[in-house]
């Protein structure tokens, strides 16, 4: 307890001020102390714990769309490094994804709900590959990392790309599906939703992406030292959660301009792109992670537990 109150008495007034950039008027965090102190100190400290500083860390951190993965791991990023004192960088799944163009051509030749970006196949795996393997080379030199621009549905060009200048002890990879396991094809049969039922009436679209949960993604999840997994309710709590995540996101914004901010309509379309694997990985990621923070109706960690690996 002597640590957690010392670790929290140092990484307090940058953790606030993280906080409060993520704040509107209407939308506070409330037991902000609460979710410092009882969860994200020891979850920084069973992370650290796990550090070898002749190779880097890999911990996933996923949840469902809304579930606070960003917040989450900007925190633990922000204790590692001020009180741990550990080099890390935070990267999420969402910048490796497939260029328009690429995705534009795979919704062609495939499906076209591959489009849309966002289930396992939208992404550049092997662009990821690449980056996991130079992160834990010895002689490490200055990488780049892809960004993505969802304003305009696609990725960076290279000049804005995001320049690593050291090794890092330890990677954060964050992502709705990251560790994300495939169906069976008996499951994969039956349409879960009207986007299913009506784009997808011979199933091609989610038997092509189960098939990059089975293969490409597997390989990709192998990488993981560590997954942490954000853990809702239900999926419909998921969908309030997304829906106020775009009206805080509208808020926060002062240049509304050229901002793309979805209808209810649209985020219920889009979500249910995610529903099938988020609604799997409730039921799978509980088994394969390693530490499983528990989310209640109010969007708090409600409690966490750490599996002895």
């Amino acid at each position: 307890m002597q640590q957690v109150n010392d670790c929290f008495s140092r990484v307090k007034k940058d953790c606030f001020k993280f906080i409060s950039s993520q704040e509107t008027k209407k939308y506070k965090f409330r037991n902000k102390e609460r979710m410092i102190k009882s969860f994200l100190i020891p979850t920084s400290q069973w992370i650290s714990n796990k550090v070898n500083k002749k190779k880097t860390l890999i911990i996933g951190l996923a949840g469902g769309q809304g579930s606070g993965k960003t917040t989450i791991s900007s925190i633990l990023t922000l204790i590692l490094t001020k009180y741990f004192k550990l080099n890390v960088f935070k990267v999420s799944i969402d910048d490796f994804y497939k260029t328009r163009k690429n995705r534009k051509l795979l919704s062609r030749v495939k499906h076209p709900l591959l489009m849309t970006r966002g289930v396992p196949g939208t992404h550049d795996i092997d662009l990821m590959l690449k980056f996991f393997k130079k992160v834990k080379i010895k002689n490490f030199k200055t990488l780049q990392v892809p960004r993505f621009n969802k304003a305009i549905d696609d990725r960076y060009p290279k000049s804005l790309w995001t320049k690593i200048k050291s090794k890092p002890d330890i990677v954060i990879f964050e992502g709705w599906c990251v560790g994300a396991k495939p169906q069976t094809n008996a499951q994969l049969k039956k349409p879960i939703n009207s986007i299913e039922r009506a784009h997808d009436q011979n199933s091609i679209w989610r038997l092509h992406v189960n098939k990059q949960l089975k293969t490409k993604y597997k390989s990709l999840f192998k990488q993981l030292d560590g997954l942490l997994y954000l853990k809702a309710k239900n999926f419909n709590i998921l969908k309030n959660w997304r829906l106020k995540q775009e009206r805080k996101l509208w808020l926060q914004t002062k240049n509304k301009k050229n901002l793309k901010i979805m209808s209810s309509g649209d985020i219920i379309n889009f979500m249910q792109t995610y529903q099938r694997i988020t609604q799997q990985m409730f039921k799978d990621a509980i088994k394969s992670s390693s530490v499983i923070m528990n989310l209640n109706s109010k969007h708090q960690i409600q409690n966490i537990k750490f599996k002895k690996k």
